[in-house]
């Protein structure tokens, strides 16, 4: 998992008949201490996340798995972060 910071939403007017229903988010990848890093990507929105928030997402296969049934998806937020602690 990756941390990122929800920058927006994205509208689709047409899209995969699975996906009917989800929202779908712009992020922002970030490192631990908030810093951008990497390009923006969209993702879907397993856990309600807003503007602003910094979440938690996954990619690949395991992007799925946050759903059920599983829909086609390459990243998914599947968690809002209250805090960051120290780094190892």
């Amino acid at each position: 998992m990756r941390l990122a910071r929800v920058v927006g939403n994205v509208c689709a007017t047409v899209k995969d008949p699975q996906l009917e229903g989800l929202k779908l988010l712009l992020l922002q990848p970030v490192d631990a201490a908030g810093a951008d890093v990497g390009t923006p990507l969209v993702a879907l929105d397993a856990v309600g996340a807003g503007a602003g928030e910094t979440v938690y997402w996954s990619g690949r296969r395991e992007a799925c798995l946050a759903f059920d049934p599983q829909v086609p998806s390459d990243a998914s937020v599947t968690g809002i972060v209250d805090s960051v602690a120290g780094q190892r």
